[in-house]
C-alpha cells in the first residue's frame, strides 16, 4: 500500500497536527484548505477571496503531487454562514464547470479556524 504525506509551499502550512495533504492507494486526501495566502499567510478579506483562495491553495497541493482540479472526485465546504452559499458557489462554479463535477457536501457550521467564512477539503485522483 502506497501512504505519503505530501507537503508543498503553494499553500499554506498547517494550523496544527495534520498534514496539507495524503496520498494513499491512487488518492489524494487534501485537508481543508482556508483562504489564506499561502506567502503573506494572512486571510482573504471576504467570502469570494477566501473561496478563491482556498481553491488556489488546493490546486497549489494537486499539482505538486501530479494531480489536478479536473481529478477532483469529492468536495466537502464548510461555510460560517449559510448566506454566503451563493457567493461561495459563484467562485466554486468558476473551477469546477466541467463534467464530471465533483461530488459535494456543503455544511454550515458555528465557527471556522482563523474567523474563516469557508473552508475547503477534497479526494481527488493522483
Amino acid at each position: 500500500m502506497e501512504y505519503r504525506e505530501l507537503i508543498t509551499k503553494h499553500a499554506p502550512a498547517p494550523l496544527g497536527p495534520y498534514s496539507q495533504a495524503v496520498s494513499a492507494n491512487g488518492f489524494i486526501f487534501v485537508s481543508g484548505q482556508l483562504g489564506i495566502d499561502p506567502i503573506t499567510n494572512l486571510l482573504a478579506s471576504d467570502t469570494v477571496l477566501q473561496t478563491h483562495q482556498a481553491i488556489k491553495n488546493i490546486a497549489g497541493i494537486l499539482e505538486s503531487a501530479g494531480s489536478s482540479l479536473s481529478k477532483v472526485v469529492r468536495a466537502d465546504v464548510f461555510v460560517a454562514d449559510m448566506n454566503d452559499l451563493a457567493a461561495m458557489n459563484g467562485v466554486y462554479a468558476e473551477y469546477f464547470s466541467a463534467a464530471p463535477k465533483p461530488a459535494r457536501q456543503v455544511c454550515g457550521v458555528a465557527a471556522l479556524p482563523k474567523n474563516s467564512r469557508i473552508e475547503i477539503s477534497c479526494v481527488a485522483l493522483t
